[in-house]
């Protein structure tokens, strides 16, 4: 499960740096704009959910040791 973990961040990181170069800063609520803005926030909440399934996995493993 640990791989596949690793495997999704590095994924939504990828999204992340694509829907950033999508951005035009000098419309950036306008057009394409906002579906880029949206797909940051999307792979911003899809690291961050990663993250925490990672540190509860090894809060788990240490209490079960």
């Amino acid at each position: 499960m640990k791989i596949v973990s690793y495997i999704v961040i590095a994924f939504a990181a990828i999204l992340l740096v694509y829907n950033a170069t999508k951005v035009d800063f000098t419309n950036p609520f306008e057009g394409d704009s906002t579906i880029a803005f949206i797909g940051i926030v999307a792979s911003l909440c899809a690291i961050v959910l990663m993250l925490i399934f990672l540190m509860s996995k090894m809060i788990d493993d240490k209490t079960k040791n």
